[in-house]
């Protein structure tokens, strides 16, 4: 291009063509089938040719003093705002598209200037650095306005049918497991959030009203390469909002080490916490990238580039915490904040690619990822650990009373609670066989397949604390209380699992094979504790009238009810816990020994003395409704009537 004298001279001629491309630049601009891209070419080809057009008035002598008037009103419009203490905006959209203008026409004469580069005028100099000063300002200017509209019309993020299961109450697994009670676990609808259902989710952070002001503010700043200005300006008020949202969620900004120095109470609210505003970040920041594309949406890149900027502010305390869990050994009552956590990342994992699915993102995409195999691989570690847990359980001392050992209900409420997360465990588990590889057999194939994995290394983990329960039955030194301590887990075990989606894990032959279990030990508690006793009341030849015969009766009657009595003092502080099992086997029992005594002293009744029959059969019969209460007891008090050779 020439010196700037030598443009500004233009022959009139040159003048007409200027004139002419102009006519035929906003002819084609009123054409409906453009699209918006090139609408905007020809709206910039037509500011330039402007520009061309009032700077070569020069030639005709007073063409420059009307480019210095016309500069002098857009000044005094945009110095004027400097002045005062309102804002643009506020004042109404004629203001701000005055102002607007005014700016448009200071960058149209700098756009003129810029193109006639080799200009030597001192007053074109002048009045270049001039327009150049005046756009800066006015730069500033649009900056206080874009956060002060960001500000005052922001929306909080409240999205309605937010639904999340909570963790009602932490499992305690101790050396003693005396805390564990039976723990009804539920859970919540609407767990997943991904796909097409997010986009329920996607709410207007800003009033929608004054989305056109922001894209506007943006164009203007943009075509006046003031591009970095307006994202910085933009996206530091978007964190700040995301930062006041994250206070409200109770977000923490915890290092790796914080989170590693924790006591497991502290920590575990925590992650409950992390788990919701996880679920909920994620929907929040599916409308800020729409926010994002709104206002910066036809600038390319820029648009990725502040979204992730933003983002920032809750993604990276939000992965550094769940590095920091993944990082470190749990024990088995961990296991399920740690499949809360698993979840939320694998169910969103898809959905955080298509989020941030731009170059700009890819550090987030590889970070979750990154999250989700380590969060994987601590929640399989801290399930396998909690089979070896079961085994590792050894006791010293019998359990009082025989009744459900806390191991058992422990065990039982913890697989209660893994089926809620059955889904995830499948997936964690695909490759880990165990010896019990044998799908069950309840008839029902699409359950089978849906449990397979889990299914099997849970019957492996109930062969497990089988093992350990028959370890710890033969610390009693009564064989008849190591059956009723076997009857009441396996019994217990077996409660557990029919009446509960347990029956698709286990199916029906482990249910069947566990009821023969329970039943065959309450037949070995009956042998052992009766066999001796009931022998007494066998007539062993020795029937008859004679003085010998008679004298042997009686002892063997006398022997029986101090046998009985040594039962009843014993067995009586023995518990069953299940009231229909403890009814059921107080009556097998009345039914074997109050008929065996109806029917010693019916065949003997002539033959023993009536102060050796201490209790009717009747008597027995009530007498055996005390066994099994969990209550010490004995004979000897004010309901029975003092023996006669006492």
């Amino acid at each position: 291009m020439g010196d700037f004298s030598s443009v500004l001279h233009l022959c009139e001629g040159d003048q007409h063509v200027i004139a002419a491309t102009q006519h035929l630049v906003k002819a084609l601009g009123s054409s409906k089938i453009l699209n918006d891209d090139l609408r905007k070419i020809l709206s910039q080809l037509d500011s330039h040719l402007s520009s061309m057009n009032i700077l070569t008035t020069e030639s005709r002598g007073p063409g420059f003093r009307e480019v210095e008037e016309q500069f002098r009103c857009s000044e005094e419009k945009i110095m004027g705002w400097e002045s005062r203490q309102s804002f643009i905006w506020d004042c109404g959209p004629l203001e701000a598209s005055q102002y607007l203008k005014s700016v448009h026409d200071i960058q149209t004469l700098i756009e003129g200037f810029r193109s006639l580069s080799a200009n030597e005028d001192r007053k074109h100099k002048e009045l270049l650095n001039r327009a150049e000063s005046i756009l800066q300002i006015a730069m500033s200017k649009l900056e206080e306005e874009l956060i002060h509209i960001l500000v005052e019309h922001k929306q909080y993020f409240e999205p309605k049918y937010m639904s999340f299961r909570s963790w009602r109450r932490d499992v305690l697994y101790d050396e003693s497991f005396v805390s564990v009670e039976d723990i009804p676990f539920e859970e919540e609808s609407q767990r997943n959030f991904c796909g097409s259902e997010s986009e329920e989710y996607i709410l207007d952070l800003v009033d929608p009203h004054v989305i056109p002001h922001l894209k506007s503010i943006a164009d203007i700043m943009f075509a006046s390469n003031y591009h970095q200005e307006f994202c910085q300006a933009f996206t530091n008020s978007r964190r700040d909002a995301l930062e006041e949202y994250l206070i409200i969620l109770k977000v923490e900004k915890l290092s790796i080490e914080d989170v590693l120095k924790m006591q497991w109470d502290s920590l575990s609210s925590k992650i409950k916490n992390w788990v919701r505003a996880m679920k909920i970040i994620i929907r929040y920041l599916a409308s800020e990238k729409r926010l994002c594309d709104q206002i910066s949406g036809d600038f390319g890149f820029v648009s990725p580039l502040c979204f992730v900027d933003i983002s920032k502010v809750s993604l990276l305390p939000l992965l550094s915490f769940g590095e920091a869990i993944a990082m470190e050994t749990h024990g088995p009552e961990k296991l399920f904040c740690l499949l809360d956590m698993y979840e939320v990342v694998a169910d969103n994992l898809l959905y955080i690619d298509t989020l941030f699915s731009e170059e700009a993102g890819a550090w987030v995409r590889i970070e979750f990822h990154e999250l989700h195999r380590g969060l994987a691989d601590t929640a399989r570690a801290t399930f396998m650990a909690f089979g070896n847990a079961i085994a590792a359980n050894g006791s010293t001392i019998p359990f009082p009373k025989g009744a459900i050992h806390p191991l058992t209900k422990y065990v039982m409420n913890y697989i209660s609670t893994l089926t809620i997360y059955c889904n995830a465990l499948n997936v964690l588990l695909k490759d880990h066989d165990t010896a019990d590889s044998n799908p069950p057999e309840n008839g029902q194939g699409s359950s089978s397949l849906t449990y397979g994995h889990l299914a099997c290394h849970l019957r492996s983990i109930t062969s497990t604390l089988e093992f350990n329960l028959d370890c710890k039955s033969k610390l009693y030194k009564d064989a008849a209380l190591q059956h009723i301590f076997l009857m009441n887990n396996f019994h217990y075990m077996v409660k557990k699992v029919k009446g509960s989606e347990h029956r698709n894990l286990f199916g029906d032959d482990w249910i069947r094979k566990h009821i023969v279990k329970f039943q065959q030990h309450a037949t070995s508690y009956q042998r052992a504790t009766w066999s001796l006793v009931l022998s007494l009341l066998r007539d062993d030849g020795c029937a008859g009238s004679s003085s010998a015969s008679k004298a042997t009766l009686n002892e063997k009657c006398r022997g029986f009810c101090i046998a009985f009595e040594e039962v009843y003092k014993n067995q009586t502080g023995w518990s069953i816990p299940d009231s229909q099992l403890r009814e059921d086997l107080q009556i097998s029992t009345s039914q074997k020994v109050v008929q065996a005594y109806r029917n010693f002293t019916g065949r003997n009744s002539s033959s023993i003395g009536e102060k050796y029959i201490k209790y009717t059969a009747d008597d027995l019969q009530n007498y055996i409704l005390d066994f099994f209460d969990g209550s010490p007891r004995s004979l000897q008090n004010s309901r029975w009537k003092e023996p006669a050779w006492f």
